[in-house]
């Protein structure tokens, strides 16, 4: 009867984990559907294409302002119980999306499908965490990477035959159906954790500290390219950012129930880990940004050509990722997201060794490396940072760690776009506006492979970032 039992309890956790593979890849899934449908939505609507970006970035600023607060509210009222809710808040969100007929009721729609998206998100990695023993996250959270590659890796391809044969509405309900199984299936599979009351009031004036703070921030990094770094209005933007956030530190010191515990950031493998993921980010999304202008503008691949190429980050993530998971597990975290980090650096100075006239396979190898490098690097940094991390405070670290990966990719894109115009209007006294006979390619080559070059300096500084962690997490922590 005892091994029975053993048993069921052994399929439990994978039906949990299966769970939680569908939240992400729901979550993953409509982030890469959003942007293919965004110009068959600005036709649609009749709108301009820099009001319709909007749908995707208030979907990320949500989300990052978000994190943090959902981690300390899960940690509270139970995880299994907020990443349920969020399900159910997605699918709605998604449903909204779809019935939307103008521009603001789909960005309102999407603000509310980010919250559903931020629930799922800040959760489920604690999820993970307080389900498997230490020496299986490893695989867990690798099975989780492959679940964000596969998401990203259909996403295109599923938006574009959906928006073919049913308009741009079906991106968003296809999440529906998605939405409502995951959420019959948390029911009966998530954990039915009890509350935790510690009789302090929560800390609602940090939150809206961080809140403002973080949107600000964020908002005025997103547009500093289109105003001008040294306008008067992204100046001011950037100086009442660091006012709120710095005031919401302050305020932190003295709070008695803090939404995020700095001293957290005290334990060198959570700080070391994190400060690694968000480099990582950074300088993934200058590739992300970059190499489709110039796959098209320079090599003159048809846009299912780029697609294609771009493709093989997400394949060779996927494939590599169970395997980096379950290897971390055996030998630790250390030399895996050390050499994952060092591996993408050589992907950069790889990229500026293409010349103008290479096959799409050479793209294809090239962006496999990268593949590689975050599938060693994402499954053992995340068990590492979770590992860290007291069971009353999972869902605070998660929060805080997907929102470091968030904040990564806005910080990636600004940076990549800001450094590519601003090296090109060095050397050509103009600026890039995406149509190639306005630009010389030596122009457009030299200012891409400064951005790569920065993107290298960028990893190596996070390899060494993740050279100061610890060489393993002690399986004490996480049992606390």
């Amino acid at each position: 009867m005892r091994h029975l039992q053993l048993e069921q309890k052994a399929a439990y956790k994978w039906w949990i984990l299966g769970n939680v593979s569908i939240g992400t890849f729901m979550a993953t899934l409509d982030g890469s559907i959003a942007n293919v449908g965004l110009p068959t939505i600005s036709e649609s609507l009749h709108v301009p294409l820099h009001l319709v970006q909007w749908v995707v970035t208030a979907y990320l600023l949500t989300i990052a302002a978000m994190l943090p607060l959902v981690g300390k509210l899960a940690d509270m009222w139970g995880r299994g119980r907020l990443y349920n809710i969020g399900f159910l808040v997605f699918g709605a969100g998604s449903a909204f999306c779809g019935l939307s007929n103008n521009i603001t009721l789909l960005i309102l729609s999407r603000t509310f499908q980010a919250l559903g998206a931020s629930l799922l998100m800040a959760n489920s990695q604690a999820l993970i965490v307080t389900t498997f023993p230490v020496k299986q996250r490893g695989r867990a959270f690798g099975i989780i990477g492959t679940t964000v590659s596969l998401g990203a890796l259909t996403g295109p391809a599923v938006g574009g035959v959906l928006i073919g044969f049913f308009g741009w509405p079906s991106i968003f309900w296809v999440n529906v159906p998605i939405s409502v199984f995951g959420f019959i299936l948390g029911l009966f599979m998530l954990p039915k954790s009890k509350r935790h009351q510690d009789g302090r009031a929560f800390d609602y004036a940090g939150s809206i500290l961080f809140i403002v703070g973080i949107v600000a921030l964020l908002y005025t990094v997103s547009n500093g390219e289109v105003w001008g770094w040294s306008s008067s209005i992204t100046l001011v933007g950037l100086m009442l950012a660091v006012f709120l956030l710095a005031g919401f530190g302050f305020r932190e010191r003295f709070a008695s129930s803090p939404m995020i515990d700095f001293a957290l950031y005290k334990s060198r493998t959570f700080s070391a880990g994190s400060l690694a993921a968000m480099l990582s980010f950074i300088s993934l999304f200058c590739t992300n940004t970059m190499m489709p202008f110039y796959m098209e503008d320079v090599l003159h691949f048809s846009p299912q050509v780029t697609g294609w190429g771009m493709m093989a980050y997400p394949v060779s993530m996927a494939v590599v990722a169970p395997f980096s998971g379950w290897l971390s597990d055996k030998i630790g975290p250390y030399v895996l997201t050390t050499g994952g980090l060092l591996l993408n650096a050589a992907g950069f100075v790889l990229l500026n060794l293409l010349s103008t006239h290479v096959s799409v396979w050479s793209v294809w190898i090239h962006m496999a490396v990268f593949g590689i490098g975050q599938g060693m690097f994402q499954s053992p940094n995340n068990s590492s940072i979770m590992g860290t991390a007291p069971k009353s405070k999972v869902g605070s670290v998660g929060g805080l760690n997907a929102l470091v990966r968030n904040i990564g990719m806005i910080f990636g894109i600004a940076l990549s776009v800001s450094l590519f115009s601003f090296r090109l209007h060095l050397l050509t006294g103009g600026s890039y506006t995406g149509v190639p006979t306005h630009v010389s390619t030596t122009a457009f080559m030299t200012a891409l492979h400064t951005v790569f070059w920065a993107a290298a300096v960028a990893c190596i500084v996070g390899a060494v970032a993740s050279s100061l962690r610890e060489r393993r997490t002690s399986p004490s922590a996480a049992s606390a």
